[in-house]
């Protein structure tokens, strides 16, 4: 782009300069902020998602006793006695970024007659809900995840923009500004001279 070789684009130019400086920092900061919350969210969610495999893992130990869950009428198998019903979740701003934090999972009301079932079906409910749990956690830290890295691409991208672009260009225009305005002033002295010169020979 063009600029006017002028002392007011100079000054437009050293105005610009200051600002992408002093606002770069706080891009900077903010870009470390988001990377080391994303590195904390990611460690976070591998957690929950080792403690849910370990979870599933420990149902083994039930095999046996889920088969006797294929000889229930499939309207009474126990995976319809636990249904999600909502994921409560909170908005929480972190690193300036707006994002769904995990509350609970709530489970529709099912009721069912204990006496169609065996005794280890209570705890199985139980260990079903907290998967499932776990499942939903999960799911909203990935989210977490997924809107911090869209901020810290932009982010970094804004950061590229200044360090790589508009503070060199500022820079370069101040200088191509200031040897105009150098040059101009030795060319006005020079004529000064030679007009002076001119002047005195003429007089004599």
């Amino acid at each position: 782009m063009a600029i006017k070789l002028t002392k007011n684009e100079q000054k437009v130019q050293k105005d610009r300069l200051k600002q992408y400086q002093r606002y770069l920092p706080t891009l900077q900061l903010k870009k470390q902020q988001l990377q080391s919350v994303i590195m904390r969210v990611n460690d976070e969610l591998e957690r929950k998602e080792a403690e849910r495999v370990k979870m599933i893992g420990d149902l083994d130990d039930w095999v046996a006793v889920f088969a006797e869950n294929s000889i229930f009428p499939d309207d009474r198998k126990i995976e319809h006695l636990v249904q999600p019903d909502t994921v409560i979740t909170r908005k929480e701003n972190i690193a300036g970024v707006t994002v769904p934090t995990f509350e609970a999972l709530t489970f529709k009301d099912i009721s069912y007659n204990v006496d169609d079932y065996p005794l280890w079906v209570d705890t199985a409910l139980i260990k079903l809900r907290e998967i499932a749990r776990l499942d939903a956690l999960a799911s909203t830290l990935r989210k977490q995840a997924e809107l911090l890295e869209k901020e810290l691409r932009s982010t970094s991208q804004r950061v590229n923009l200044f360090e790589k672009v508009k503070i060199p260009e500022a820079k370069e225009n101040i200088r191509v500004i200031g040897v105009f305005l150098g040059d101009q002033q030795t060319a006005a002295v020079v004529r000064g001279k030679i007009s002076k010169k001119k002047l005195t020979e003429a007089a004599k």
